[in-house]
């Protein structure tokens, strides 16, 4: 190597490192997508939901007659004559064992097809999609499929047609509340609307069953089915079953849709929010006295709900079980 070379190398200056680029953590990045991701939810959950209990729980002390704007503090006065109307707390009876009845229908149904469906070995996709399809029909088109096609109170209706083969008359299923065969028509059409959500939500529960635990109490001498379905399959979804059993709850005294298409202005088997959009959306236009019955079936709903998560040991962790 010569000389200069030699020079050259020794005289050149080292390159200095590169300036590293300041870069956001991990955390700082998880954070905004967080934000970014959920702030449209939560921006849309304050102003269609908070603000709109909060309003109906102070308009409920206020009088407030065909305006949603209070004019006169009235204290627990919309209360009392809310809980005065016999309507009203009738329906709470009513739908109380209403709720007492359809929820555990609906759970052993949803967790039925579930079991059905997990077991299969073929069409499993298929039967998973025809029982799931109801949830996405709108309640108002079902009320009303239910009570012009089947439950149609004419000879040409489907189950006028089917007890007729067997010499029974027709039925006015919906027309009359005593019998009150207006329950078969409701308790049906909740059931085929509601039963493939939840029947999904135990499915998801069921594959998530560690497989060894069956082969576990096969080596033990358990015999399949009730006895692994009772020490195995039912404990493991526990959590599943208890969130079914409150929301199911929830909607049974939630019910609007059905009722009002298929009962109309009856005055007989009406849910409380019925009575409460007569109430306020009627003829009274009292939105105080209305407000104040929302505010009494939410605190109604607390309690249940509640009061059902306290006996299931919902929200405890697996140690304290």
């Amino acid at each position: 190597m010569s000389t200069t070379t030699k020079l050259d190398l020794t005289d050149a200056a080292p390159a200095k490192p590169a300036k590293a680029r300041p870069r956001r953590s991990l955390r700082a990045n998880s954070t905004l997508n967080f934000w970014l991701f959920t702030s449209p939810f939560l921006i849309g959950l304050v102003i269609f939901v908070f603000v709109p209990m909060g309003w109906s729980i102070y308009l409920s002390f206020f009088e407030a007659r065909f305006t949603v704007s209070p004019s006169e503090f009235i204290g627990l006065d919309n209360y009392k004559a809310i809980l005065d109307n016999p309507d009203f707390t009738g329906s709470l009876v009513t739908f109380t064992v209403f709720a007492a009845f359809i929820v555990p229908t609906t759970w052993a149904l949803s967790l039925g097809l579930a079991l059905l469906v997990h077991r299969l070995t073929f069409m499993k996709a298929f039967f998973r999609s025809v029982f799931f399809i109801p949830t996405a029909v709108s309640y108002v088109a079902a009320a009303l499929i239910w009570k012009m096609s089947i439950f149609n109170g004419v000879r040409f209706g489907l189950a006028n047609t089917v007890i007729g083969w067997f010499g029974v008359d027709n039925t006015a299923w919906l027309a009359n509340p005593d019998p009150p065969w207006y329950w078969l028509v409701i308790v049906t059409l909740r059931l085929w609307l509601q039963a493939g959500f939840y029947m999904i939500l135990f499915l998801a529960a069921l594959q998530n069953i560690p497989a060894e635990l069956y082969e576990a109490a096969s080596i033990d001498g358990a015999k399949p089915g009730w006895q692994t379905f009772r020490y195995i399959t039912l404990p493991q979804l526990r959590a599943t079953s208890t969130a079914v059993i409150l929301l199911l709850l929830i909607a049974a005294y939630q019910a609007f849709d059905e009722f009002w298409n298929l009962l109309g202005k009856a005055t007989w088997g009406q849910p409380p929010l019925v009575e409460l959009y007569k109430t306020a959306l009627g003829e009274s236009q009292d939105y105080g006295q209305g407000s104040a019955g929302a505010v009494i079936l939410t605190v109604l709903i607390l309690i249940i709900t509640l009061f059902q998560g306290k006996i299931m040991g919902f929200g405890r962790g697996e140690e304290s079980k």
